[in-house]
């Protein structure tokens, strides 16, 4: 069995808190438990510079027993790096867009960012949604060549070709994106007012695109909601995101401390070694 360790939306930045140490805190529990793989789901800092660079010294630290492979959440996107850039950047650890073995088994990691195109939404309100996102939203300050929908189906497009290189190549998928995949995981029945912010958590497409393709698990983040395991039709989904530990705001359900919340919100996948 390969042991898989699965989180998200760390914050380190917005929460305070010491990058060295938490790099000493995570290397150190990953390695003492024998995970092989650590997979982070994107927003761990407001800086795609410093999640890098955090990215490349745990990684440094954990080699050879764990790799590292982390996404870009929008977070991530708002400084220091372009739409372009996001898109052709050349890391070993960034997924976005790519495929990796897992060696052992009969699994691969496809990675997306991914987007949102409105679709969450229970109805369309009647506001403007390009006008509100500008107005009220942490995602006005990214710029790209395009609309929201149309970003959405190009990432569609490039996760539909990667899933079917996977089953070309007879493999079972472990995908990781960062915004939510199904309408299952959002409120029902919020007041119009809120509506354009259910439509920037993801889109149900691409969750209709992974169970055509029966794809086994996915790895998501973003709507900092803490989610145990759960099976819908032949997929497993695992949101686990750190969140935000702030005065106004303090999402953390284990503790005050990062090392109890990350342990404990901290999931595992389970992948079966390959039989022959």
């Amino acid at each position: 069995m390969r042991q898989v360790a699965i989180i998200s939306d760390l914050h380190l930045d917005l929460n305070q808190i010491d990058v060295d140490q938490a790099i000493t805190i995570q290397a150190t529990y990953l390695r003492a438990h024998h995970y092989q793989d650590y997979l982070i789901a994107g927003d761990l800092f407001n800086d795609f510079t410093l999640t890098q660079q955090f990215i490349q010294a745990l990684a440094a630290k954990l080699a050879p027993d764990c790799r590292v492979f982390f996404i870009a959440g929008n977070h991530d996107m708002a400084q220091h790096v372009t739409y372009a850039q996001l898109n052709t950047w050349q890391d070993s650890h960034y997924v976005h867009r790519r495929l990796i073995t897992f060696p052992g088994t009969d699994y691969v990691l496809i990675g997306n960012n991914g987007w949102y195109d409105y679709s969450l939404m229970d109805y369309q309100p009647q506001v403007n949604l390009a006008q509100w996102k500008k107005t009220f939203w942490f995602d006005q300050r990214l710029k790209q060549p395009q609309t929201d929908p149309e970003r959405f189906q190009q990432e569609l497009q490039i996760t539909h070709q990667l899933l079917e290189q996977a089953r070309q190549m007879d493999k079972k998928v472990l995908f990781m994106t960062h915004f939510v995949p199904r309408r299952e995981f959002v409120p029902y029945g919020l007041p119009a007012r809120l509506q354009p912010m259910l439509g920037v958590l993801g889109s149900w497409h691409l969750g209709a695109l992974l169970a055509a393709y029966q794809v086994q698990h996915v790895v998501f983040g973003h709507l900092h909601r803490k989610i145990q395991s759960v099976h819908i039709q032949q997929t497993d989904y695992h949101s686990r995101p750190l969140g935000y530990h702030r005065r106004r705001r303090n999402e953390w359900r284990f503790g005050t401390d990062f090392a109890t919340e990350w342990q404990h919100t901290l999931g595992t996948i389970w992948l079966p070694s390959t039989q022959y």
